[in-house]
């Protein structure tokens, strides 16, 4: 019973504090809004232009998606809080940390699906590069002709563009490659850069090999890659397993102590002070591998 009404409050108090404070607008909205200002002010890129890129590809939760992440987030920290201090004010408290955490979570998936989507189209750039180069033997006619294809997406596409007017303007593509090696920090750039600045200042003739050698690495590396994120995302969810088995590691010491003897240690302030270390700790390091999942991508 005591568990029915906890999800009960819980539930009432999640959308009573969402419409409070929205003002009719839905639980999405209102996050998106009021905390996504925040990281587009503070996120290493633009936190904007990459909610924007997700939504472009498909990929944005739905309002009923994140409706249910913030329902699951309020419940789950509602109970797993009131097993460590049977108190009904500091589960609620620790409800509401845990939906304030929701739009960092949101920003991290935001950004992890950014950078897949960037280094899929470096793939695509340097790939097509090559082998429009086999063809014309000119790096800004092979960087024409990825840009005329139409296989880029913004912003690579536009960066592409940029190279090229860079290099009719300086006569020369060492601004272009400068200018794209700053932007996309990739050893498969890098690497590729250097070889046609190699072949354009040298005049190398018979280069069919070092691009065919070059192409064979690109290959090498898309497919670790995704290796890789197959690999990660199996761990990934190990992990989250693990983390809530630490959290339910309280239901194994009140079975050892006896509930009764366990509410009875909860008096002294020492243990509350032990037992919200421990919750906090194993927030911190579930965020921490959330942090580390999201942002390395394994591109190279």
């Amino acid at each position: 019973m005591d568990v029915i009404i906890l999800l009960l409050v819980a539930f009432i108090i999640v959308f009573v504090f969402a419409y409070r404070n929205s003002s009719g607008e839905s639980v999405y909205k209102y996050v998106s809004n009021h905390v996504g200002v925040l990281y587009d002010k503070y996120a290493p890129y633009s936190y904007k232009e990459i909610r924007e890129k997700v939504k472009q590809l498909g990929q944005e939760y739905t309002k009923r998606q994140y409706t249910i992440q913030v329902t699951v987030f309020a419940v789950s920290s509602l109970v797993i809080s009131y097993l460590y201090f049977y108190n009904l004010i500091i589960s609620v408290i620790y409800m509401l940390i845990s939906i304030i955490v929701i739009p960092y979570l949101t920003y991290l998936r935001c950004k992890r699906i950014y950078s897949e989507f960037i280094f899929e189209q470096i793939q695509i750039y340097t790939t097509n590069t090559i082998m429009e180069f086999a063809t014309t033997q000119s790096f800004v006619k092979a960087l024409e002709g990825v840009y005329e294809s139409g296989v880029l997406e913004d912003p690579v596409r536009s960066d592409v563009k940029m190279m090229i007017d860079l290099a009719y303007e300086n006569g020369t593509i060492e601004q272009s490659i400068n200018y794209m090696n700053e932007k996309y920090d990739y050893f498969i750039v890098r690497n590729m850069h250097q070889l046609f600045l190699q072949i354009t200042n040298e005049g190398a003739k018979n280069s069919a090999d070092a691009l065919e050698n070059m192409s064979l690495d690109i290959d090498m590396l898309v497919e670790n890659v995704y290796r890789d994120r197959l690999d990660r995302a199996q761990f990934h969810k190990k992990f989250l397993q693990f983390g809530i088995v630490l959290y339910l590691m309280i239901m194994l010491v009140q079975f050892l102590l006896g509930v009764e003897s366990y509410i009875t240690m909860l008096g002294t302030w020492y243990v509350q002070l032990l037992l919200h270390a421990v919750v906090i700790i194993n927030t911190l390091f579930l965020l921490n591998g959330e942090k580390y999942y999201n942002e390395n991508v394994g591109a190279e």
